[in-house]
């Protein structure tokens, strides 16, 4: 029997193990993500090599140099948030070309991937500034006076709107490169905004009490912006309601407006898509999608995200005994380490059907 050994990753190393089992796939800025933390981003020189960026990209990497730490920090936010909101059914099995392949497509899974990448660059550029890591933005001081509900507006409030122009100046830049006459480029820029306003509709007020004993007879506020994890349930709400579109001739200007004419025109925060997704179940090596054959699932339950019928989705699965070898028997010495044995178990795997 095959001997197992058993490795704990965190998802987004998971995730950029299994991007670089993929011999080939289109790509973008997310690529940044791969990069170790010890190469730098900033500079003519480092700009300039940068595997992902456009041309316009580089011209503002080397203008503004200072802002590429957060970027590389965004693309890292992108690939952990698309992990935990797909979990581990077989959506998560498209990860491979989730982030970068699928964002060149007009499916709603690039809509989702354009709203939360345009989303992420506007978050991590903003946390920079509130932190004082940036030299040309910090606090957002100019939310003041008494608010509608008798608090002060006061503290730092969190500068969204640098982060939000720097987004648009970055993120934007390949789509506007390519004119805004096509239907590609038109969807990814309002799905691009549409991202930008998750964050803006779901700001957050924090206060602090002033007066005798904490008694609140003052209080001074400031807007800070929601978690990540919030943005990314907002967006998938979204990705779950996207509306096809098409790309409709208005006088002397394109629009995108609903495949379906009893459909509604979608508002500037909802998700569009151009084109059907594509079945992500089934090898298509051309697409560069690697079905779920061979797939890890569990066996003993049907409802949960990693359960067999759901990861599997559709041409069911196979069990397996493998002997898996455990740390255990762990003792502490003092002083200070711990030392464990080497154990051997033999389990049961469950794996997808070709």
């Amino acid at each position: 029997m095959p001997t197992v050994s058993t490795v704990n990753l965190t998802a987004p190393l998971l995730l950029l193990l299994l991007w670089a089992t993929q011999p080939t796939m289109a790509t973008n800025w997310l690529s940044l993500a791969r990069l170790p933390r010890s190469r730098p981003v900033s500079g003519a020189a480092p700009c300039a090599r940068l595997r992902g960026l456009t041309p316009g990209q580089v011209g503002v990497c080397r203008a503004r140099g200072e802002v590429m730490e957060s970027v590389r920090k965004a693309a890292e936010m992108v690939i952990e948030e698309n992990y935990h909101t797909f979990g581990n059914s077989h959506v998560h099995y498209r990860i491979k070309i989730f982030c970068i392949s699928i964002s060149d497509s007009g499916t709603r899974e690039a809509a989702f991937v354009h709203a939360l990448s345009s989303a992420a660059v506007a978050v991590a550029v903003t946390r920079a500034c509130t932190r004082g890591e940036l030299e040309r933005c910090g606090c957002d001081r100019k939310v003041r006076g008494v608010s509608p509900e008798g608090f002060q507006w006061s503290g730092c409030s969190d500068n969204l709107s640098y982060g939000v122009a720097f987004s648009q100046t970055f993120v934007d830049e390949p789509e506007r490169a390519k004119g805004l006459s096509a239907g590609r480029p038109l969807m990814n820029l309002h799905n691009n905004e549409a991202g930008r306003k998750a964050i803006l509709h779901n700001m957050q007020v924090e206060c602090k009490c002033h007066g005798v004993s904490g008694s609140c007879e003052l209080r001074t506020c400031w807007k800070v912006m929601p978690p990540f994890r919030r943005v990314g349930v907002v967006l998938k709400e979204r990705f779950d309601g996207a509306t096809e579109v098409r790309l409709t001739r208005i006088g002397s200007r394109t629009a995108l407006l609903p495949r379906d004419p009893q459909v509604k025109p979608p508002a500037a925060r909802d998700l569009l898509y151009l084109a059907p997704s594509p079945d992500f179940c089934h090898l298509d090596p051309d697409n560069g999608i690697p079905g779920t054959a061979g797939r890890r699932c569990n066996g003993t339950s049907r409802l949960a995200p990693d359960g067999c019928e759901l990861v599997c989705c559709g041409p069911g699965y196979r069990a397996g005994r493998a002997e898996v070898v455990q740390r255990c028997s762990c003792k502490f010495s003092w002083c200070c380490s711990v030392r464990c044995q080497q154990c051997k178990n033999t389990v049961t795997i469950h794996t997808c059907r070709v």
